[in-house]
């Protein structure tokens, strides 16, 4: 079963203004995208959600993550190197075929980051 995550203002639909928008385009995020999920505003949740899960306590595979909840996220997430994200993101994730980078954990921090600098959620989509 896959899993997509999209930044939204509301659980409605992925809805993101237009400064949202450039917000994500000019951190220059690339994160693991999907068919429906780009890899900028919206991830591949199915490739993170073992790792969020270790490092935040929440489930990527949620209808509706809230505000307060992705800036609780944000903050676990940052408390962690990249390097040492991408080492536990490979270790819970053994035996599958993808394997991260320092590089893509800082761009899934950037965007977590940027979700909660901007009030943003996640919607989950399976």
């Amino acid at each position: 079963m896959g899993l997509d995550n999209f930044a939204s203002r509301t659980p409605d639909g992925p809805t993101l203004t237009d400064e949202d928008e450039a917000a994500f385009a000019s951190a220059g995020i690339e994160v693991c995208g999907g068919i429906f999920s780009d890899g900028v505003t919206s991830i591949r949740g199915k490739i993170y959600s073992d790792l969020i899960l270790e490092v935040t306590g929440e489930s990527l595979h949620q209808e509706w993550l809230p505000p307060e909840v992705v800036r609780a996220m944000a903050l676990a997430l940052a408390t962690h190197t990249p390097v040492e994200l991408a080492d536990t993101n490979d270790m819970v994730r053994v035996g599958r075929s993808h394997l991260s980078s320092p590089e893509e954990m800082a761009d899934l921090q950037r965007f977590f980051a940027i979700c909660a600098e901007r009030g943003l959620g996640i919607m989950g989509w399976w």
